[in-house]
């Protein structure tokens, strides 16, 4: 069963800090592409933006281990192969609920996965495999990063780091 917001170690650390603290934000994030090559997202239940599966990593998780978690509590999908691609620790973002956080993030891209699609988690509102083309609008900004990020991965063999 996954942990809710305030169980969770970002919570429980947020809670500790306050709102107005930047604070690290340690997770990663997987890019799943079905063998039509279209991109695996979600509709997030906070914001109902468009996104990548993702999420916070947890005490005790390897990133790895956090990529297949997050993918499986947002879709019902269990990664069962994935190579990390990119690494992220230069990004500062501020959401919704103004707090701000610097992103040390690990983006996986899942090469097989088990189970079926979950449409509706308590995470997600929403979910699908678009078309590369025909993605949906009101997407998250970093969909288009990610997806650079692999082809350049893919490219040169060598994990992107930002």
């Amino acid at each position: 069963m996954a942990l809710t917001w305030a169980e969770s170690y970002l919570g429980r650390v947020r809670a500790s800090v306050g709102d107005t603290d930047t604070i690290f934000f340690v997770g990663a994030r997987t890019l799943v592409l079905d063998d039509q090559n279209r991109l695996l997202l979600i509709q997030r239940s906070d914001n109902h933006r468009w996104a990548i599966p993702a999420g916070a990593m947890e005490l005790g998780e390897s990133m790895q281990d956090c990529a297949v978690r997050e993918l499986w509590e947002e879709t019902g999908l269990r990664a069962t192969s994935l190579t990390p691609y990119a690494f992220y620790s230069a990004y500062t973002y501020t959401n919704e609920y103004r707090h701000t956080y610097q992103q040390v993030l690990m983006n996986f891209v899942v090469h097989s996965w088990e189970g079926e699609l979950v449409r509706q988690t308590e995470e997600s509102v929403d979910a699908g495999f678009f078309a590369l083309d025909a993605l949906p609008g009101g997407k998250s900004f970093i969909i288009d990063e990610a997806l650079a990020d692999l082809a350049t991965f893919q490219a040169t063999g060598r994990l992107v780091m930002k």
